[in-house]
């Protein structure tokens, strides 16, 4: 579940949630190209400047990515799909991702680089498909080690199962509960998981390394990670106990003398936060001029003040694609990346080194990114690591849990899949207490869509249990709590204001939840208190509501402090389970559930 948070506007940023919402983003910044032109004082595409040898310049191929959510296979829908704008302005949708392609384009992409580095900004586990989720995410770290990944940050998701987990996966060992897998122990992972700004309250030092130099003839580049400093309001409590989260440009000014101090002064940042820029094709031109151009977010503000001695940004979280260039403190436009997410894209970075002073020629500095496309060969390796942990999953994954019509989205303000997700947490908390009255479901938390094509010779229309963990990975429970009238319009309220006022996240509902939302305003006033209706009937503030929400909402997750404030808790099954009673209960191969109408907000705008 992403989130976000810059460099000013300290306690406003802190908690401010990065979901893209319509209409709703701001603090547009659009910056003149990175000049891809000549390089400093004389040198030239010569003697001085060679991809392979020792002139005075040397081109640093840097690929990187972001946010693979354990997707070792191509994700299915429009998770698997990336936005192409044409020459003539049209769009075409291209179908993209695995890692069966995704190594094969990287080995591709390094041929004759004599220096390549693959780099990647967070959330590389969590929030996985079963194929990885099932095993707590050790396929990825295995197709990881095969891709050779050089480095990573640490992003939220990282933290899902806490920091001893995430200690296991950097440093190996069988999983506590579950044991080894195939009788064979886990190695963890070959490359170093960056987390600068994740300081352990005891130790107060990070928990893991906060910076890693890479080396070649010379040539030294440094790279400091850092997560968001929200991650603590998006994931489990204790899944970050007893640790801090500080803020990410104070780190990575601080660790950047750290390295300059070492004499390492080309550095790039690896920071699990992102932005959203105006156009939603992986080839948008950030730089192009014009109104509301360019790129908005958290990301802008850390850009603007992460210090010079930072080369380039290689960001992520948002799940957006961008390479855009934003001025640095000193006025300096610096390279700003992002690889959208599970494994669609990678970037493709030229880092032009310069041996005579050890730093890199910003001016000559070029990026774009590349489409994972399905046209080229699979990588023979990442085939028999697939098939390999798919053949353990698959008497759990293949069982059929239910049956749909047709595609269910979980894309837009109020989307299919949340009102079917709501309205199966509803059916839940019933079972539990026959007085339950509404269900809310953070959006965050559907990660993909269900689809009616079949995917792995299951039938069209048929659900796996395998295609609902990939919708629901985050083994939260479904809770029921007491709230007043009063308390559920403030709750909806929160989804517009206060932390989520800038980033708005619209709570899926259940079924008789009606409300209107009313974009024309601002602030809390967005949620129009006297349209809000429950079976028809106002919401009566002086009432009580037995309310149903995952455990991460019960919390007071994702901005939502008045779903913490619940009373007469009960604890039911998790909220894949309740989805998987509700499928199985409602549909059948002759009559399958239609894709829910998604009305039951009222959009004005």
């Amino acid at each position: 579940m992403p989130a976000t948070s810059p460099a000013s506007a300290h306690q406003e940023r802190r908690r401010r949630r990065t979901n893209r919402f319509v209409a709703l983003t701001a603090g547009v910044v659009t910056v003149g190209a990175l000049a891809a032109a000549a390089l400093p004082g004389s040198a030239s595409a010569g003697e001085e400047h060679r991809k392979g040898g020792h002139g005075r310049y040397q081109d640093v191929q840097l690929l990187s990515f972001n946010d693979l959510h354990g997707n070792l296979e191509p994700p299915a829908g429009s998770s698997g799909r990336v936005t192409e704008t044409q020459a003539d302005g049209t769009a075409k949708t291209i179908d993209a991702g695995g890692v069966e392609y995704l190594a094969t384009h990287l080995r591709q992409a390094r041929k004759g680089e004599k220096y390549s580095i693959t780099a990647a900004g967070g959330d590389m586990v969590g929030a996985s498909p079963l194929i990885s989720g099932l095993f707590h995410d050790e396929p990825t770290i295995e197709a990881l080690n095969k891709l050779d990944l050089d480095v990573t940050s640490v992003g939220n998701h990282e933290f899902d199962e806490g920091a001893k987990e995430l200690g296991r996966l950097q440093n190996g060992g069988c999983h506590p509960k579950d044991g080894c897998y195939a009788d064979k122990k886990f190695k963890g992972a070959d490359f170093p998981y960056l987390a600068a700004n994740v300081v352990d309250e005891k130790a107060k030092k990070p928990i893991l390394k906060p910076y890693w130099v890479w080396k070649k003839n010379g040539v030294k580049v440094g790279f400091i990670g850092v997560t968001l400093e929200g991650t603590p309001d998006i994931v489990s409590a204790e899944g970050v106990k007893g640790l801090s989260f500080k803020d990410e440009t104070e780190t990575i000014n601080k660790y950047a003398k750290v390295l300059q101090k070492q004499g390492v002064k080309s550095i790039v940042a690896l920071i699990h936060e992102g932005g959203f820029p105006a156009s939603t094709s992986y080839n948008y031109d950030c730089d192009s001029p014009g109104a509301g151009d360019g790129v908005s977010g958290p990301i802008v503000d850390i850009a603007k003040n992460v210090t010079p001695q930072v080369d380039a940004l290689v960001t992520g979280h948002t799940h957006s694609a961008y390479v855009c260039s934003i001025a640095d403190p000193a006025g300096k436009p610096r390279m700003v990346t992002s690889a959208a997410s599970f494994g669609r894209l990678y970037t493709d970075t030229t880092l032009t080194y310069d041996r005579r002073t050890g730093d890199i020629a910003r001016t000559a500095v070029k990026s774009a990114n590349r489409v994972v496309t399905r046209d080229v060969p699979k990588a023979p390796d990442m085939t028999e690591l697939i098939s390999k942990w798919n053949t353990l999953a698959a008497p759990i994954g293949n069982k059929p849990i239910g049956y749909i019509s047709g595609d269910i989205g979980n894309t837009g303000t109020e989307s299919p899949l949340g009102d079917l997700i709501a309205d199966a947490q509803l059916a839940h908390g019933k079972q539990l207490d026959p007085e339950t009255d509404l269900a809310l479901m953070n959006p965050g938390g559907i990660r993909a869509p269900l689809t009616y094509a079949a995917k792995a010779g299951e039938g069209d229309g048929v659900v796996t249990y395998a295609e609902g963990f990939t919708v629901q990975p985050f083994a939260n429970t479904v809770n029921l709590q007491d709230f007043t009238g009063a308390q559920v319009i403030q709750a909806l309220k929160e989804q517009v204001s206060g932390p989520n006022a800038a980033a708005p996240k619209v709570l899926q509902v259940s079924s008789g939840l009606t409300y209107t939302l009313d974009l024309t305003k601002s602030g809390a006033d967005r949620v129009v208190t006297d349209s809000i209706k429950l079976n028809g009937a106002a919401i009566d503030p002086a009432a009580t509501y037995r309310v149903a929400t995952n455990s991460f909402l019960a919390g007071g997750g994702d901005g939502f402090p008045t779903l913490g404030q619940g009373t007469n808790d009960v604890v039911g099954s998790d909220d894949l389970t309740a989805l998987e009673q509700y499928l199985t209960a409602n549909s059948s191969a002759s009559n399958p559930i239609a894709p829910p109408k998604a009305d039951r907000i009222t959009i004005v705008k």
